[in-house]
Order: structure tokens, then C-alpha cells, then sequence
């Protein structure tokens, strides 16, 4: 059995944030542009994760939509596969960039019309999928009512697609979404 490594040498394989946040203290402008610019280059999650902070371009939410579309409505001549982590990862980074409401709203109720149509369209039948689906149309319905009255109706009226759909599905997915708009107030 290995030894344990003494704290200070695990410190230093596995820095922590206020390692690095002491470092940047040590940079002047220039210096810390410069690291920007090198972490804008270095992939394209630091572009979007920098493009949605700063409200640059035309849609912001873009990249974020296209990681979800990716993973739970693979192309299965490609024989990709679906990932609930990598989808719902796209939203949590989204939620660190800007977390504007209403882009986590959109971000939540694409997921769940991306997760839907796909099992509807190929006849996928996974339960893990099926309850990721049913929290994230809770999650979507819990985000959004906050939201402008105005804003809301189209939302709800995607998601009460998402739920017509899910009915088809078995494992109560629907009859689930049913109650979750009833108590939400909006009716099925």
C-alpha cells in the first residue's frame, strides 16, 4: 500500500483557487490580457464561456444550445451516444458565464424538447434519461417563474409539447409532467 503524501505535497499536485489567485496578484494588465487571450485560445468552452459573459455576438446561448442538441439528440448513423452529464453540463457552465434567467429558462425547456423528440423519434426507452428529463422540466418550470408573465407563455407552451409527447414514453413520465405544470398552474 503507498504511503500518504504529506499535505504540503498534495497542495502542490492538486493546486487550489487561491493558489492561482495569489499568482494573478502578481500580474499587471498586460499580463492578465495576455492570459486571457491565451485561455480564449486554448478552446472553444473559454470562447463561449467569455462571449456569453461579455454579451458578445448574436446569441449567446448559441454554443450552449449546440452541446445540448450534441448529446441527447446524437446522430445514431454516426453511432453516437447520449450523455444526460455533458447536456446538463452545458447548462451549468452557461449558469457560471451569465446565468441570465432567461437564457438558463431557454437553456432548460431546449434540453427537455431535444430530450423528448429524441426519444419520440428513435423510440429510446432509458429510465435514467427519462428522470433527467423530469427533473430538468422541474428545474425549467421552477426557473422560469420569476420570468415576465410575457416570457412565460411561450416557455410553458414548449414545455406543454414536451409533456403531450412524454406521454408516449411510459415510466409516468408524462402523467409526472402533468402534475408538475398543475402546480405551477398551468393546465395540461
Amino acid at each position: 500500500m503507498p504511503e500518504a503524501k504529506p499535505k504540503a505535497a498534495r497542495s502542490k499536485a492538486s493546486p487550489s483557487w487561491s493558489e492561482v489567485k495569489t499568482r494573478l496578484a502578481d500580474f499587471d494588465r498586460a499580463g492578465l490580457l495576455g492570459l486571457l487571450q491565451d485561455l480564449y485560445a486554448a478552446g472553444k468552452d473559454n470562447q463561449a464561456f467569455l462571449h456569453a459573459r461579455f454579451a458578445l455576438g448574436d446569441d449567446p446561448i448559441k454554443p450552449y444550445r449546440a452541446t445540448i442538441d450534441r448529446w441527447l439528440w446524437p446522430d445514431v448513423r454516426k453511432n453516437q451516444d447520449t450523455s444526460v452529464a455533458k447536456a446538463k453540463k452545458a447548462i451549468s457552465d452557461y449558469k457560471k458565464a451569465i446565468g441570465q434567467p432567461e437564457g438558463l429558462a431557454e437553456l432548460m425547456v431546449f434540453y427537455c424538447e431535444r430530450a423528448a423528440g429524441f426519444s419520440n423519434e428513435f423510440g429510446f426507452q432509458d429510465e435514467t434519461y427519462f428522470d433527467a428529463l423530469r427533473r430538468m422540466f422541474a428545474q425549467a418550470l421552477q426557473t422560469m417563474a420569476p420570468l415576465p408573465q410575457a416570457h412565460q407563455a411561450s416557455l410553458f407552451q414548449r414545455l406543454d409539447a414536451v409533456r403531450h409527447i412524454s406521454h408516449d414514453f411510459g415510466y409516468g413520465v408524462g402523467d409526472e409532467m402533468d402534475d408538475l405544470l398543475a402546480e405551477h398552474g398551468v393546465d395540461g
